[in-house]
This record gives C-alpha cells, sequence and structure tokens, in this order.
C-alpha cells in the first residue's frame, strides 16, 4: 500500500516560473509563517517522481542493455550531439522535477525544527544532486528556501566536485545522524543514507571511505529488517513495493497525476512503446547466454518478445522506481572490499548469497586469481542482477570501461547528458551548455 505521504497532490507548492533554480511558491504563505513542514516535505518527496523513467532511460538506453528503434529516439545509442532532441521528454522533466525537490527540501532544512524532517529532507537534496551531477556534470546549485529571482550568479553551475563536498556528501552525513535505521513507510532512513553514501564515494573512487558505509548496512540489514528476497522476480512489481530488500524508492501511485506525462520506465522496458516495440540489446541476452542456469534470467528478459518482463505491465502505472536494494550495496561493498586489496577468495564469496539466489554455483578464486579477474567478475554480475534498474550506463562510466563493454571509441563529452535547452536560454546563457551539445 502507498504511504499517505503520496497523497499530496492538494499539496502543489511550487508551479513552475521562467526557470527551474529561480521558482517560489506564490500560491501559498512565506515559509517562515509556515507551523508545520510535513507537506513541504511530501512535496519534496513528491517531486522525485519525474526523475525515475529518465534515470532508467538513461541508465539501460544510453548503455548496451536496451536500446530505441524510431527516431529520434535512436539518438541515445548514437554518440553525438543529437540527444538534445529528446529535453522535453526525458531531460527537461528530470531537470525541473529535481530542483523542485531540493527547493522543497531546503524550506525543510532551513525551517522545520523536527530533526527527522530535517534529516529526510537532507537525504533528498543529496539525492537530488547525485542524480544531476552523474547525469549533466557541473550543476548550478541553490541551497535556499528562497532564492534571489533576481540574482542571476545563482545559476552559474558549480564543479561537481564541489557539489560532491560541500552539499551531497554532508547532507548525507547530517541523514545518517538524524535519522534511524528502521524503514518508516518506505522513507529515508539511516541505511538509506549509509547505502547512498557508499555509492557516492564508490562514484568518486574513494573505495576505503565507500568500504565503511557499505559494510555498516551489510552488516545492519538484518536489524533492521532488510534482507534480500528469497526468489529473485519477488523483488519486482506492484505488489512487492517495499519488500524487505527495498532499502528506498521513489514511492509511485497512478492515482497521482506527476510532471512526468509520457511513457514510464515500466513501459520502455517491456517494449510497451512503439518507439521501442523490441527494446532488448542483443549484447545483453549474450551476457545471460553466459551465465548458464541463471534464474534471473527468465524475470529480466525474454528472447520471444525481446523485450524485459522485470517490472510486470500488470499494475504497472503503481511500480515503484528503486533506489537503492540491498543487493546493489552487498555488490558495492564487494568491489571496494576488492578495490581496497581483499584477497578473491574474501571477496568472492560475499557475492554467494546473490548468486545462490540465481541458482549460481559460487565463483571459484582459483580462477578468478587477481584483482582485476574480480573487477570484472563483480561487473559481470552488476550488470545481470541490475539489468533495467537504471544502473548500466553511470556503472560503465565511473568504471571508466565504457569503450571496453560498449565495443566503440566514444568521447568522454559524451558520458554527460545534454543540459535542457531551455534551460540555457531562460538563463540567458549564465547556465551552460555541456561540451559536444
Amino acid at each position: 500500500m502507498k504511504n499517505l505521504y503520496i497523497i499530496l497532490l492538494s499539496f502543489v507548492l511550487i508551479t513552475a516560473c521562467e526557470n527551474d533554480l529561480d521558482q517560489f511558491p506564490p500560491n501559498i504563505a512565506s515559509s517562515n509563517s509556515l507551523t508545520s513542514y510535513a507537506g513541504v516535505l511530501n512535496a519534496a518527496y513528491f517531486y522525485q517522481h519525474s526523475g525515475a523513467t529518465p534515470m532508467a532511460v538513461m541508465g539501460d538506453f544510453r548503455a548496451d542493455n536496451a536500446r530505441m528503434e524510431e527516431e529520434p529516439y535512436p539518438s541515445f545509442d548514437r554518440y553525438n550531439g543529437d540527444l538534445v532532441d529528446m529535453e522535453d521528454q526525458f531531460f527537461g522533466p528530470f531537470y525541473s522535477g529535481l530542483y523542485k525537490s531540493i527547493l522543497s527540501a531546503n524550506n525543510v532544512i532551513d525551517n522545520s525544527t523536527d530533526a527527522t524532517e530535517v534529516g529526510e529532507a537532507r537525504f533528498l537534496r543529496a539525492l537530488s544532486y547525485f542524480k544531476l551531477v552523474r547525469v549533466f556534470g557541473d550543476v548550478p546549485v541553490n541551497l535556499s528556501a528562497s532564492p534571489s529571482v533576481s540574482d542571476d550568479s545563482i545559476l552559474a553551475r558549480q564543479s561537481a566536485s564541489s557539489v560532491y563536498s560541500t552539499v551531497i556528501i554532508p547532507d548525507l552525513e547530517a541523514a545518517i545522524a538524524a535519522l534511524g535505521t528502521e524503514i518508516v513507510g518506505g522513507r529515508a532512513s539511516k541505511h538509506a543514507a549509509q547505502g547512498m553514501l557508499g555509492k557516492v564515494y564508490a562514484q568518486l573512487g574513494d573505495f576505503g571511505s565507500a568500504e565503511s558505509q557499505l559494510a555498516a548496512v551489510v552488516n545492519g540489514a538484518g536489524a533492521a529488517g532488510i534482507s534480500l528476497q528469497e526468489n529473485f522476480a519477488d523483488i519486482f512489481g506492484e505488489a512487492n513495493d517495499l519488500n524487505s530488500e527495498i532499502i528506498y524508492a521513489t514511492q509511485i501511485s497512478s492515482s497521482i497525476s506527476d510532471e512526468y506525462g509520457f511513457t514510464e520506465f515500466w513501459s520502455w522496458s517491456g517494449g510497451l512503446d512503439t518507439k521501442s516495440l523490441m527494446p532488448l540489446d542483443p549484447d545483453l541476452v549474450a551476457a545471460f547466454d553466459a551465465s548458464e542456469g541463471d534464474l534471473r534470467r527468465d524475470v529480466t528478459i525474454n528472447t520471444e518478445t525481446m523485450a524485459s518482463p522485470k517490472f510486470p505491465q500488470t499494475g504497472g502505472p503503481d511500480h515503484d522506481w528503486i533506489e537503492l536494494r540491498l543487493a546493489d550495496v552487498i555488490l558495492l561493498h564487494a568491489e571496494a572490499r576488492n578495490e581496497n586489496g581483499a584477497s578473491p577468495d574474501e571477496v568472492l564469496s560475499l557475492l554467494d548469497p546473490i548468486r545462490t539466489r540465481a541458482g549460481l554455483a559460487p565463483l571459484d578464486p582459483a580462477v578468478l586469481n587477481s584483482q582485476a579477474l574480480v573487477r570484472q567478475a563483480i561487473q559481470d554480475e552488476r550488470r545481470l542482477e541490475l539489468a533495467f534498474e537504471g544502473q548500466r550506463w553511470f556503472d560503465l562510466v565511473r568504471t571508466g570501461t565504457v569503450n571496453a563493454e560498449m565495443g566503440e571509441s566514444i568521447g568522454s563529452q559524451y558520458h554527460l547528458f545534454p543540459v535542457p535547452i531551455s534551460e540555457v536560454l531562460a538563463s540567458s546563457g549564465v547556465i551552460t551548455q555541456n561540451e559536444g551539445y
């Protein structure tokens, strides 16, 4: 069942203005006159919705898991400037929704006296900026509940490294300190913040810091009621929303309209849009062919329809978007241990619960006897485990394996996506476009 925070459309706190960073709620009382910020926090959760499908498409259709068929959508499979044509359906809603979530979170952070509310808001602000920097690189930063609409300097893009060090990491650390380990109604928790911080450090290549955060989640999961589902299929589908493996998900309800008014992630992967009726990339089929007996195969791919049944059509509009689940954290933890010099037998044993669930034997450290071989094994496991969950492209970029895995030389400028042209124009060029676009 969806939580009460989903039912918040009556709390439309932020309306579209000339520029997404310049938005201020013109139709409600000023923030310092409010006495309760629960509705504002709910808005910060709600505005994550419009980022779900764009992340799914960018993560899998840009990579070698899925492909588009009808022009101009195959621009996701071309590594040039063509992607600017995809603003209205993908990059615009993604950018707009996340900055609205940030503005709502700022309001809670600046004004609420409830420590838990503030902790959740800081988690959501960090999550928003983490998505933005992975997609666009340098981005504008707003940490105010009421930014000045006359000060264009707030629109200037800040370096991704600065956003990580001054916003994302401090916000997640603050969320860890403020939140409990229990997952209440699917909202942000301490383990969600720790897992996301571990993911952030892995993104930055700081595996020493990543390991400690990820280990805390793995070791504390049982006490918090977090566990791997016995059957892989039971992770997915509307009936399985908020199951024990889900550490954090963006909750979605068909009864609430959000800003993303196009084909949803479950339809794209399932081949339900004419622009990609057979989205399954043969390269992913080959990867499953190489993993003989893998029980994840029938859950993830259908070679007759050349689509993915991972998110079933039944209940589709109510599928939550999984942001972080335990298997993802376990795999990242194994990656961090490997990068920090742990032995192959120690690292590979961490994968055993995931492989056992998939009906596979443990990996042999006598065969995978080097850091490089273990590294590749973990990345291969991540691909099969997390296919169609918006992870693949971002894994390839952070591990520096884009060219090797995609089988072509792709300019690093196309590791990022185009900033919405509407934002560049609305800012009179203060917001700049990414190289190559």
